[in-house]
């Protein structure tokens, strides 16, 4: 299979236009202003609302820019050996706070309750000036810390290495920090911050934890990071927080170690499990790097769902030296390798907008199989117990739109399954997914090879109301598996329409369960149909089907391999069709079948 780089590279937007009709550039254009609009004010309302398919777009936005955050208070400078927490606990709403630039400060430290308001922000940043540090907008990377690369990530194409960020350190074996969030924390801007943690001082927990009650925190531009080796489980825990936004920022090296480890799951940024109200979020113009997931929204005790969560343009990643057998592979302080998972996932979060992202690099072992999304409603037991401490837990109204996934075990998964102990979410469906591709979904990443995979394990309630449209993608097994047992009910409403999909070694396939499955025959139409109460099969443009069309249901088309689809540059990646493709045009809304690769293009513009 072929390798996408550079998000389907940015370059190939030039050659994409010089085959558009007019009536395409006028697409693309409404496209981009779509993909690029603007968001609200803190506490502001939506001006994106509404509905994208089945799922209901977040109903609130934050708006994050200095401009938001005004304070217009008195400078405190903290100079190296100052006392930063002396700093935070005298400071006024409205202060800002400066720690020297190139100087390191050991914590752990809290920013405590002060009862500011949005006219008075505490601020929290470098001493250097705001021309050493890359505009708002402009995500930062280690090169403002004096790092000139790290190995197995993307190149920071540095301008410089001048250390021009202040460093807070957590000393603490074991602990979470250095930052704390006190209750009640509110209004603080951390800028220009390098976050981290002693290495080889053994296991850590949250660099940044929120205590309960903290609302109003903007990270912007800051690295927060774990180190090489050693277990760093999270780099911020959302759980607690309300109104947050994580922008222009560098998170790399979360990880925890299989078999030697202390922990089993890693996030960049995590939430959705907590007593306290959670959202709205935003998570814009990032990088973002963990052995587990990238993102994890649930997993723990809940009493709460949090929602309307903005995730936009960031790259999700996990270097390739991660997996044991790579050149130059990196683990564990013993040399066992980091637990790798997913890129995103949800187990409770509702009204999610996925836009714009890159997700990059996922592969199984351990207790996963390399997909790079997952959407799974979970509720959560303690251990050696059956109650249910999250049974609000639930996944709806998400919708993913105009990213691309590559180099991965799996695309897709989708399941509203059991816990271990038996226990039941509230709810999942409600899912939009188009404009996506997926590219280079192998076995060789230690996975299935499978594009989407949906599952029910529901006796009531089962899964619902799942839109596939306009994605464009090439596994190497199935493009679809599927299971629900006979003795639970069928799911309902899947629309999987106007879709460019490899076909596969075994299309549409059964994900289990042996004769019991709704999918056992393996037979497309007949899976589809078992599986489904209702759906929409349509327009569908298949590749080289090892199926007689007798086999499959009505209304799609079958070529014969890749060339016949008359894509722009197959080999190059670039999956634009050309006007001359038969299937130019056929998409059940008159446009073409697959991605559109131009409004795609758009959403993931400077995104790297």
């Amino acid at each position: 299979m072929h390798r996408m780089t550079d998000a389907l590279r940015r370059a190939q937007t030039v050659n994409c236009l010089k085959h558009l009709t007019l009536s395409r550039v006028v697409l693309f254009f409404f496209a981009f202003l779509l993909v690029s609009s603007s968001t609200t004010a803190f506490g502001g309302g939506p001006n994106r609302a509404g509905f994208d398919g089945p799922a209901e777009l977040p109903r609130v936005y934050i708006q994050s820019t200095s401009a938001d955050t005004p304070a217009p208070g008195h400078p405190i400078r903290v100079n190296i050996g100052g006392n930063f927490q002396l700093a935070l606990d005298n400071a006024s709403c409205g202060d800002t706070i400066e720690l020297q630039a190139g100087s390191s400060f050991a914590g752990p430290f809290t920013l405590p309750d002060k009862g500011c308001d949005d006219q008075h922000w505490i601020i929290i940043r470098t001493s250097a000036p705001d021309n050493a540090l890359p505009p708002e907008g402009v995500r930062v990377t280690p090169c403002y810390a004096g790092l000139a690369s790290l190995a197995g990530r993307p190149d920071f194409h540095c301008i410089s290495t001048a250390n021009v960020m202040a460093r807070l350190i957590l000393a603490q074996r074991g602990a979470s920090g250095p930052l704390f969030l006190a209750p009640g924390a509110n209004h603080y801007r951390l800028v220009g911050l390098e976050i981290t943690r002693i290495p080889g001082n053994g296991p850590a927990a949250d660099l940044i934890h929120a205590e309960a009650g903290a609302d109003h925190i903007v990270l912007d531009r800051v690295w927060v990071h774990g180190t090489a080796h050693d277990e760093t489980r999270r780099g911020i825990l959302l759980s607690g927080i309300t109104t947050a936004a994580i922008v222009d920022s560098y998170f790399s090296d979360f990880h925890c170690t299989s078999m030697s480890g202390t922990c089993v799951d890693s996030q960049a940024i995590a939430g959705g499990s907590s007593t306290l109200a959670g959202g709205p979020y935003k998570i814009m113009n990032n990088f973002l790097e963990a052995a587990g997931e990238c993102i994890l929204f649930g997993g723990g005790a809940s009493t709460t769902t949090p929602t309307d969560i903005e995730i936009r343009r960031n790259h999700l990643f996990k270097p390739m030296i991660w997996e044991a057998g790579q050149a130059g592979f990196v683990g564990g302080p013993a040399g066992n390798p980091f637990i790798v998972k997913n890129h995103f996932e949800l187990k409770n979060a509702q009204r999610v907008l996925l836009e714009g992202n890159i997700l990059e690099n996922a592969w199984g072992g351990f207790s996963q199989v390399g997909f790079s999304i997952t959407l799974t409603p979970k509720g959560y037991t303690d251990p050696n117990s059956t109650i249910n401490r999250c049974p609000i837990c639930q996944v709806t109204d998400v919708t993913i739109r105009y990213n691309t996934i590559s180099h991965v075990g799996g695309g897709v998964n989708i399941a509203t399954v059991l816990t271990g102990s038996g226990v039941r979410a509230l709810a999942g469906g409600r899912f939009s997914i188009h404009d996506v591709v997926m590219d280079d979904v192998t076995t060789q990443y230690n996975g299935p090879g499978t594009l989407v995979k949906i599952m029910n394990g529901w006796s009531r309630n089962a899964l619902n109301n799942v839109t596939i449209n306009h994605i464009t993608g090439f596994p190497e097994i199935h493009f679809l598996t599927l299971l629900d047992l006979a003795s639970k009910p069928q799911m309902s409403n899947l629309i999987f329409t106007n879709n460019v999909v490899g076909a596969g070694k075994y299309p549409v396939w059964s994900a289990g369960g042996g004769s019991a499955n709704c999918a056992s025959s393996d037979v497309p139409m007949t899976s589809i149909a078992t599986c489904f109460s209702t759906y929409t099969f349509t327009s569908n443009v298949i590749i080289a089907s090892p199926y007689a069309l007798s086999k499959w249901p009505t209304g799609n088309h079958f070529p014969v391999d890749f060339q016949a689809v008359d894509f722009l540059n197959y080999l190059n990646h670039d999956y634009a069709l050309l006007p001359s493709s038969p299937y130019w045009g056929q998409a059940t809304d008159g446009t073409n079948p697959g991605a559109d690769i131009e409004a795609l293009e758009a959403a993931l513009s400077g995104v790297y």
